[in-house]
């Protein structure tokens, strides 16, 4: 595969990695001064980039290969035991899919999920400019999508759609609620949509094996890893 963007590129100076502890990233951005629409974002997702707000960007460390794209070919998905039993125990949700927007209801829960889980870092105290900063961009086609049990919500997860497929921004839930898997739930909620839209891949973002935080997503199989300028 041969990438032919009409924008430039950015490397960032040597920083302290998100993920794995004393290691130091490096990070290409795409121009953000650029006019970036769905058809570069669909042509960049293919090869491994991803989207923080507006920003486009990928992982591009001196020595270190550990942050891999996963994506997921949706036909040939089947759940495993545990998978099924998750799907079974959260039956009972609704599913309502909105435009990217803000929405109290869902940035009191994202408070929520914040102070749960992210304590001490770099998302600490958000703010409602910072939290739709986050999770949208003007050009991008987002949608997010409540699950809602009894009227209550319980988790959002924020979706890209490209023309190759869904891409898994952000999940967020009711830490309360742990227990049901609400995380593993989204994503297999994902998997169906992408197959009711009829479009080939649910993007998952970056795998990294040795980041007990991100092993939920080997699981989902078979998975397609990009290595190498190539998926496999």
């Amino acid at each position: 595969m041969s990438l032919s963007i009409p924008i430039s590129f950015y490397a960032t100076p040597p920083h302290e990695c998100s993920y794995l502890p004393e290691r130091m990233a490096i990070t290409v951005f795409a121009d953000p001064r650029a006019e970036m629409d769905m058809h570069i974002y669909n042509a960049l997702i293919q090869y491994g980039y991803r989207r923080s707000g507006s920003h486009v960007y990928a992982p591009h460390c001196e020595g270190c290969s550990s942050c891999r794209s996963m994506r997921l070919e949706v036909k040939n998905f089947r759940a495993n035991r545990s998978q099924r039993r998750n799907l079974q125990q959260n039956q009972s949700l609704s599913t309502h899919i909105h435009p990217a927007s803000f929405n109290q209801e869902h940035y009191e829960l994202y408070e929520k999920y914040i102070a749960s889980r992210h304590q001490g870092g770099g998302m600490d105290n958000p703010q409602p400019d910072s939290y739709m900063d986050f999770l949208k961009a003007e050009w991008c086609q987002t949608e997010f999508v409540e699950f809602r049990e009894a009227g209550e919500l319980l988790a959002v997860a924020v979706v890209d759609q490209t023309d190759s497929g869904l891409s898994a921004v952000y999940t967020f839930f009711d830490p309360e609620q742990s227990y049901r898997g609400l995380g593993t739930y989204a994503v297999l909620w994902l998997i169906d949509e992408t197959r009711r839209r009829q479009i080939p891949f649910l993007y998952l973002g970056y795998w990294i094996e040795e980041s007990p935080k991100m092993a939920y997503k080997a699981r989902f199989q078979p998975h397609q890893i990009f290595s190498a300028g190539q998926w496999l």
